[in-house]
């Protein structure tokens, strides 16, 4: 299957960057600090801001100063971070000026993650620092889109999680799934499901490749259908 779209804007975490590892162990080493369960965490933290995690979890902490402890904590830790294969070389076909970040993590987190894995930054990125409303509200991909001076319907998002799948269609863009850190059966908003970025090409039509206006065309295989 193909999509045409101007942009790409990815999600960074389960998308270009497997930090499952990480993210576990961090959460575990937060959850045992304040008696909460590894489980009862991770059932709502994927595609969550750090800071919306916990007011759901335990809403009887100082969210906000918590948060900003935890961070810190994850930007100096690198240990069992990689890049997802695939996700380089892809990054690579598409003019720079033509895609985007957009997680739910802090500015700081994500530079990180992408200098420990060699993943180039984009000229646009959007972070939890630059919205009021993390995911499933789509403030952060509108943001993205209003950066790269584009409009809504032509960008299209690669996510992982079924918050940022929420965000991304209530945003108004086509949606491709990554099923690397939930089932398939979890990601029903998504227009189309894959692996992973590996199983994602994009080829750019003739044209200025420096461009934001380029068009893509995004192919997928081993698709499935939402």
């Amino acid at each position: 299957m193909s999509f045409s779209c101007d942009a790409i804007i990815f999600d960074l975490d389960g998308v270009l960057v497997d930090s499952a590892s990480a993210i576990h162990s961090h959460w575990q080493s937060w959850g045992d600090l304040h008696g909460l369960s590894l489980d009862r965490i991770m059932r709502v933290a994927h595609g969550l801001r750090t800071v919306d995690t916990i007011r759901r979890v335990a809403p009887h902490l100082d969210a906000e100063k918590e948060a900003a402890a935890f961070e810190a904590m994850e930007a100096s830790d690198a240990t069992g971070l990689v890049a997802y294969r695939g996700a380089a070389s892809l990054l690579e076909t598409i003019p720079s000026a033509s895609w985007a970040i957009a997680t739910s993590g802090t500015k700081p987190l994500a530079s990180a993650r992408l200098a420990h894995t060699g993943l180039p930054m984009p000229k646009v990125i959007i972070t939890s620092d630059d919205v009021q409303n993390g995911k499933p509200d789509p403030e952060a991909y509108l943001l993205a889109a209003s950066r790269m001076m584009l409009p809504a319907g032509r960008c299209l998002v690669v996510e992982d999680s079924p918050a940022g799948l929420k965000a991304a269609r209530a945003a108004g863009m086509t949606a491709i799934a990554v099923a690397t850190t939930h089932s398939a059966a979890a990601l029903g908003d998504a227009n189309a499901i894959v692996g992973g970025v590996w199983d994602i090409r994009v080829s750019v039509e003739p044209g200025d490749r420096g461009a934001a206006s380029s068009a893509l065309q995004v192919h997928t295989s081993t698709l499935e259908k939402a």
